[in-house]
Parts: C-alpha cells; structure tokens; sequence
C-alpha cells in the first residue's frame, strides 16, 4: 500500500475534511497524480494505491481511515472499468449512482454535481450514470451479459469493497468513478494490456478538477 499527497490544503484558517481517492493500479495512481487543479481541493487530498482485488481495496481503506487526520475523509473510487453496455468505448465515463457488492448495495453521493462537471471539463466525452457492479476477477464474454441483464452498466474489483469500508468507518460523502479501457468490442487480451489504454488513461488524468468540485460541494455528516 502506497499513498501520496496530491496538494496542500487551500485558503486561511483551519482546512475542510481532506479527500482519499482510492484506486488499484500504479498507473491509475500514476494518472490521478497527473491531474491539475489540485490547490482547489476543499482540503489536503491523498492519492491511495490499495491494490487489486476487493480484499486488498477493504483493507487498504479501512486503514486510511482508521487515522486520525483522515477520520472524516470523503472518499472516491477511480480508476480504470470493463463496460458492460454494448457501443461503450475506451475513454467513456462511468459515474456510479449506486455500487453494487457482496454486502450489498452503496448509494453515492452528489452524483449529478460530478457529471456537471465531468461533462464540462471534458466536453465531448460520453459520461454514463448508473450501477456500477462489483467483482472479484476481470470479467471477460458471457459473464459480462449476465451482469449487464442485472442492470449494471459497468464492472471493477475495488469499489464496492472501497465505498462499503468507508461507510462502515463513519458517515462520510462516497463516489466511484471510472474510465472504461475495456468494453464488449474493445476486450482486453489480459489485465497487463491496460497500459496500451491511452485514451483512457488520458481521460482518467483529467477527472481531478471534477473531483474536486465534487469534494468542495459535499457536505460531510456531523458526528
């Protein structure tokens, strides 16, 4: 597990609840680092690689949290996604309303302000909103049209397990939002191949301004 402070807190006085992005990947994390706008966080945000898979996500988060100056940190899951709906492509966005898991299901918050701006910082992009479901492998063929029957539009091994642990540390504002590299006509080869995803890793270093407007707009519940 690695973390990496993506910028100092802004403005006077006592700085806002700080921001955790979670994602798997050295090169999400890579990408998320990349971003600009970072002196526009509400407070300090941190980059957290967890690792793949939902157990090393749990565990990896529930520790950031489990820190006293992370306590009431908002939390996003990032990264990279397979797409579910047919006509998806490498590059769009999936903005989670819901993340769907083993426990159950994580309703997220201020959907609608990160589409906002989402939609604004990277016109032209498709962004879709809806479940997004969790998984423990990469999802390859028939499996992909069987979760797509269930509603899901898209599907990652971490933010499921990212958003559940958060909740269950405390009251906190939660978001997933993905970048599909792989898509029922774009199938990846294996897991590897995720690095010749330039268009979406290109996406992915955009998406931190959104963030953070969607970090200034939320309002975290008092304990």
């Amino acid at each position: 597990m690695c973390e990496a402070a993506c910028g100092p807190p802004t403005g006077a006085g006592r700085p806002g609840p700080p921001l955790l992005i979670a994602c798997a990947l050295s090169i999400e994390r890579l990408a998320l680092r990349g971003g600009d706008d970072e002196r526009t966080a509400a407070g300090p945000v941190t980059v957290l690689r967890t690792g793949m898979g939902p157990r090393n996500a749990a565990r990896a988060v529930s520790r950031a949290l489990a820190r006293p100056a992370a306590r009431d940190a908002a939390v996003i899951a990032s990264g990279f996604c397979a797409g579910l709906e047919p006509g998806m492509s490498p590059g769009d966005l999936i903005v989670a309303d819901e993340t769907r898991g083993p426990d159950g299901r994580t309703a997220c918050t201020g959907t609608a302000t990160l589409v906002e701006a989402l939609a604004a910082i990277l016109p032209g992009r498709t962004v879709h909103t809806g479940p997004l479901t969790g998984s423990d492998h990469v999802v390859r063929g028939r499996e992909r049209v069987a979760l797509r029957a269930t509603g899901a539009l898209a599907a990652d091994m971490e933010s499921a397990a990212t958003l559940h642990s958060a909740l269950s540390a405390g009251p906190r504002p939660v978001a997933a939002v993905r970048v599909v590299v792989d898509a029922p006509e774009h199938e990846l080869v294996r897991i590897g191949t995720v690095c010749g995803g330039i268009s979406a890793f290109r996406v992915l270093r955009s998406v931190l301004p959104a963030f953070h407007e969607w970090h200034r707009s939320s309002t975290l519940p008092r304990r």
